[in-house]
């Protein structure tokens, strides 16, 4: 059996804006809108489709494993836009990156609040 994430639907007060966030960060191209979403395709095929949505949105949590070189890229962006970063989902250790299984990972917010993490490593791989 082949299961894989297609992809997944991100809540946004201004979808268009928050596509742009993302795309920009993590050096990406902004899909043409589909019915109601923004995607952002991932290289691994998949999108996260950006919705307008009012209200009070629940924050989520998207992690992107990346390469060393694609980290350091994407890290200095991350320090180049001015955003506070942790080492922790907890938002515990900010201003630091984590060594986690011997790697590199880091966490910030999006402009609606939702957590995002890079690493260099999967969870469980070991150092």
């Amino acid at each position: 059996m082949t299961v894989r994430l297609n992809h997944t639907i991100v809540a946004a007060h201004d979808r268009q804006a928050s596509a742009r966030f993302l795309a920009d960060i993590l050096g990406l191209e902004v899909s043409p809108p589909y019915g109601p979403f923004i995607p952002v395709a991932v290289p691994n095929g998949v999108t996260l489709d950006y919705m307008a949505t009012e209200g009070r949105i629940a924050p989520q949590h998207y992690a992107f494993l990346v390469s060393e070189d694609d980290f350091d890229a994407i890290f200095g962006r991350v320090r180049e836009a001015g955003l506070t970063y942790w080492a922790d989902p907890l938002h515990r250790h900010p201003g630091e990156i984590n060594h986690n299984d011997g790697g590199r990972g880091v966490y910030f917010d999006d402009p609606n609040g939702h957590r995002l993490e890079l690493l260099t490593r999967p969870y469980g791989s070991g150092g």
